[in-house]
């Protein structure tokens, strides 16, 4: 078996369970849970363990996918996830929960839909929480099937699809599928065969390209002065040091651009536009700096694509 690290990126609205998901495949509290009222990750964090001979890094995320989060608030964590799965995740773990599907869940499902570009749902497996809730002698694809929103969804990720629940299937149960050992392993396996369907490569696009030359860069700095750190220290280090660039860099790009930049792809591609950005605000100081360059490089992006699409520049048709 493989032995390299898998980046595994956890997303899903908050309260879906991402960080008790994280804790109960590495059988260990590493991800802290909130239970007050708003509770839900409120930054993104990285792990690394070896589970069942499998070395996995899980990145635990705040709730990108929430309705009622704003670009402000989200902007830093999504940053940060680019920084902490670099140069991309072998796998996204969409988490959601075993729950009728208001259409507050619908609404999330949709926005997942076109947050993921098609090459991203390559990379892609859905994961339900508080099984418990599942009839019992019922499988989770019988429950998916029946809301049209989710067959959609779990077509688009190859009917990779699982289920756990955190709080009630941690002893020996009676009926084995209702066991988080036997679940995890499941995944661990779906995992495995979606990394060797997509030969052994990770998702990835060139704005995460760009980001792990930058990373690979300030380790190289960092290593020449660095004394007796150790290889991970230098890439923790170099990591910070690069989500503190992107943060200015990327000031003036909207959410949608940066999750574009993560798992797909908009108009005329939020990656490119992305790295446009990205590179437009090289050597900016401030935030404010950087959105003024930012906005005109993607201007000037969206003028060369209509230009390029129908040979014209937009501003001179009457």
């Amino acid at each position: 078996m493989d032995v390299s690290i898998r980046r595994i990126v956890v997303v899903g609205k908050t309260g879906a369970g991402k960080s008790s998901l994280a804790n109960t495949i590495f059988r260990e509290k590493l991800f802290k849970m909130d239970h007050s009222f708003s509770s839900g990750t409120s930054e993104c964090k990285a792990e690394t363990k070896s589970v069942n001979g499998r070395s996995l890094t899980l990145i635990d995320t705040p709730g990108f996918f929430d309705t009622d989060r704003s670009e402000e608030d989200l902007k830093p964590e999504i940053v940060r996830c680019i920084t902490e799965c670099a140069p991309g995740p072998h796998a996204f773990l969409i988490v959601l929960k075993v729950e009728k599907f208001t259409e507050h869940e619908q609404a999330v499902i949709k926005e997942i839909n076109q947050c993921f570009s098609e090459e991203a749902f390559k990379y892609a497996a859905v994961l339900f929480t508080h099984g418990d809730q599942l009839p019992e002698g019922q499988k989770i694809k019988d429950f998916v099937h029946q809301n049209k929103f989710m067959n959609e969804l779990m077509t688009k990720c190859g009917s990779r699809c699982h289920v756990i629940d955190n709080k009630y299937w941690n002893e020996k149960p009676k009926d084995e599928y209702r066991s988080n050992p036997f679940q995890v392993e499941e995944l661990l396996n779906t995992i495995d065969k979606m990394v060797m369907e997509n030969k052994g490569s990770c998702y990835t696009n060139e704005t995460l390209q760009v980001v792990e030359e930058e990373i690979k860069q300030e380790e190289e700095l960092i290593r020449q002065s660095s004394g007796n750190m150790s290889e991970e220290e230098i890439r923790e280090q170099a990591k910070d040091r690069v989500a503190t660039k992107l943060s200015v860099r990327l000031a003036g790009i909207g959410t949608g651009v940066l999750l574009g930049a993560l798992c797909g792809d908009f108009i005329f591609g939020a990656v490119a536009g992305g790295v446009k950005g990205y590179h437009a605000a090289e050597g900016a100081v401030t935030a404010q700096e950087a959105v003024e360059k930012t906005v005109k490089a993607i201007k000037d992006g969206v003028l060369s694509f209509w230009d390029r699409l129908f040979r014209t520049d937009p501003r001179s048709q009457k």
